[in-house]
């Protein structure tokens, strides 16, 4: 008798913990097959870290291969899945494509960024999902200031010395958080004008930062950011962006060559594709995280609308926490619906947030107990590295080292502007020349070319128009 195939599209916090899982339940007696685009599991939280020049890249990202016994990675993107055919359809990172057949399908594709029809930010800014868009991010705001330092002009070094971070949420407060402190650690190398300091803009339509927390969590966020100098702008947003700067919704211009964009993410286009039931983009679930009607079919994490049992009406929200929880119910039932076992219900318990500030500042309320400064950042990066699935002691090391040493501010130079578009469906993939990220996107249709490009440049993927000399897209 053939073993069941089990098929995991997505090793984001769901897909990863569902396999892991799967891994452990399974013990051999299936086929599980986890398809993604990296052979890495990326822990988002620490990306900003990433960005700020305090962790390496690899710090955050854990093997796929090394980590998940038993599980068979396949590297790629879904393209289209056939329901009835029992049966997803991929193409690999070289264009070579394929077909996995399954007898259980776990569809935990996660999120992308969340664009909103503002004129010019397709063009002008850049997201943060993904290990790409942090390293260009990081390379981005060292050449901002090294060219501030060495400008003649002192509206032009304001302008390079200003950054505009969109969206007061987890990631936008922890971006504007670290890069405020990394922007002040390059200056004291790169001295700038008379007069001139970096500025960090924090902007959010809500009214406060971090509105979806607890009160006290969103008052420290701000009194800890306004306090090092971060304009935070509460009830604003971006009206109109260009090459040199952005329009706010209550009328001022910004000069600035950095837009920082983390207004939220979207669901993966890929649950949309499948025509059933939906709940703002994401594949409505039963409470076990079975599709009805599918009984083959299992969503966790960004991809599913999961009811919230605690809350009739309502679905857990898009968070990295309940992707990982859903991501252990989902491999349980998963292995139970093999064998005739019970299914679970998905239902949670809160046990608290945190957010990391930079240096030894945070806020944090575990188990309901709010903290700030320097106790709430020692239980910060202590639930981080409790956490990860990896890498503990070499992130704690790196902690160490930027405790104690400076910081290397350098550019790599190993991703360019073009090559991280707003508008990408695949944050985790840079794009390549001719417009085509190294794998295509998870929705299904391919990335577009962008006609009219002059001999021997590299195009434009998309609609994003500028390059990365610095009188084009780094001004």
């Amino acid at each position: 008798m053939s073993r069941p195939r089990i098929v995991i599209v997505g090793a984001g916090f769901a897909g990863y913990r569902a396999a892991r899982t799967l891994s452990r339940a399974a013990r051999g007696r299936a086929d599980i097959t986890l398809l993604n685009p990296t052979d890495y599991f990326l822990y988002l939280p620490l990306l900003p870290q990433v960005a700020a020049g305090i962790l390496e890249p690899r710090r955050v990202t854990v093997s796929l291969s090394g980590t998940l016994r038993g599980v068979r990675l396949v590297l790629g993107e879904a393209d289209h899945i056939d329901l009835d055919a029992r049966s997803v359809h991929c193409t690999g990172p070289e264009g070579d494509t394929g077909t996995l057949a399954y007898d259980r399908l776990v569809l935990a594709a996660g999120s992308v960024n969340k664009l909103l029809p503002v004129p010019g930010v397709a063009e002008h800014a850049h997201g943060f999902r993904g290990l790409p868009e942090a390293l260009y991010l990081r390379d981005h705001v060292t050449r901002q200031i090294e060219l501030a330092a060495s400008a003649d002009d002192p509206k032009n070094c304001a302008a390079r010395c200003t950054f505009v971070v969109v969206g007061a949420g987890y990631t936008g407060t922890e971006v504007a958080a670290q890069g405020q402190l990394l922007t002040d650690a390059l200056v004291r190398k790169h001295p700038l004008r008379d007069g001139v300091r970096p500025r960090w803009l924090l902007l959010d339509l809500a009214g406060r930062v971090l509105p979806e927390l607890d009160r006290r969590l969103s008052d420290t966020a701000g009194r800890v950011l306004r306090g090092r100098g971060v304009e935070v702008r509460t009830g604003t947003s971006v009206k109109e962006a260009t090459r040199d700067g952005v329009l706010l919704t209550d009328g001022e211009f910004v000069d600035t060559r950095t837009l920082v964009w983390c207004v939220g993410v979207r669901p993966d286009p890929l649950a949309e594709s499948l025509g059933l039931p939906m709940e703002r983009g994401r594949l409505l679930v039963e409470p076990t995280l079975r599709v009805p009607g599918r009984p083959e079919v299992f969503a966790c994490g960004d991809a599913a609308a999961v009811p919230d049992l605690d809350e009739p009406g309502q679905y857990t929200p898009m968070t990295a926490q309940h992707a990982w929880r859903q991501g252990k119910v989902a491999g349980q039932n998963v292995a139970a619906s093999l064998t005739g076992g019970e299914l679970r219900s998905y239902r949670h318990k809160d046990l608290g947030f945190v957010v990391d500030l930079g240096g030894v500042q945070a806020a944090a309320n575990p188990l309901g107990v709010p903290l700030s400064g320097p106790l709430a950042g020692a239980v910060t990066r202590g639930y981080h590295l409790a956490a990860m699935p990896g890498n503990r002691v070499r992130v704690a090391a790196d902690w160490l080292l930027d405790a104690v040493l400076p910081r290397q501010g350098v550019q790599l130079g190993l991703v360019r502007s073009w090559s991280v578009p707003l508008d990408t469906a695949s944050p985790e993939l840079v794009r390549m020349p001719g417009g085509e990220p190294a794998g295509h996107r998870s929705g299904g249709a391919p990335a577009r070319d962008h006609p009219g490009t002059a001999p021997g440049a590299h195009p434009a993927p998309g609609p994003v128009k500028r390059s990365d000399t610095p009188a084009e897209g780094d001004q």
